[in-house]
């Protein structure tokens, strides 16, 4: 049984949910999802790593401009303190364990901050691209290429050259953490997709491929590729 710890989204009324569509891509891959709580206490978290074999990294509100080193514009969404607390350090921990890691639109953005890089608090305000990244009118439909890149993590699985992608995001990544590596990139040159030569699999996409696994094989290979991961680098015992 591969175990994937699942970070879960954080409602203030002291309330966690998750997307159903993350599930069920998960269990479609041939792993067993398990739902984290939302905690900033580091040895739980440590505890919560020890029972898993790869860590999942969700969408959600912004990161905290506090968290790279600026201060918060008024073009920056709503941010997430417990969500922060307890994501930066859970993705830093998996990271020196070499823990296979999928993270998706925040999570990419998550874990490019986590090695140290930044983001854009809004795309249309910093970036000035002409292409609708934020469609939240069609979220669960591809409204976009990327060029996914050669010779990389991601273009084994999905193949080199465009990807149709969904898109709902205000945000993006600017500068890239320390090793990082581009996967894919817009039309307009916006990363989106990033990965971490020399492990064994660190995938992050700015796209949402749990929205479109279940009618689109190349997404659920993402998925696919994660579990496989995930089971080869289990731990004895």
């Amino acid at each position: 049984m591969t175990l994937i710890g699942i970070v879960p989204s954080w409602v203030e009324e002291k309330k966690i949910t998750i997307n159903q569509d993350y599930v069920e891509a998960v269990l479609r891959a041939g792993g067993t999802p398990v739902l984290f709580p939302v905690t900033d206490d580091r040895e739980q978290l440590s505890a919560l790593l020890d029972r898993v074999d790869g860590l999942l990294l969700t969408g959600g509100p912004d990161v905290d401009p506090a968290e790279y080193g600026e201060k918060r514009k008024p073009c920056c969404g709503d941010c997430s303190a417990c969500r922060d607390a307890m994501e930066l350090p859970l993705c830093r921990e998996a990271l020196a364990r070499r823990m296979p890691l999928l993270a998706i639109c925040r999570g990419m953005q998550i874990l490019s901050c986590v090695l140290g890089g930044n983001l854009y608090q809004d795309l249309a305000a910093q970036f000035g691209t002409q292409l609708r990244h934020p469609r939240y009118d069609v979220a669960g439909d591809p409204v976009h290429e990327v060029e996914v890149r050669p010779d990389t993590l991601l273009s084994s699985i999905v193949g080199a050259g465009p990807l149709c992608v969904n898109s709902r995001h205000h945000q993006g990544v600017r500068m890239l953490g320390k090793n990082l590596r581009v996967n894919a990139t817009a039309p307009d040159g916006l990363i989106e997709g990033i990965e971490l030569p020399d492990h064994p699999f660190v995938l992050g996409v700015q796209w949402h491929p749990e929205s479109l696994s279940d009618r689109y094989p190349d997404h659920q290979r993402l998925f696919d590729a994660f579990i496989r991961a995930c089971a080869d680098n289990r731990q004895p015992g």
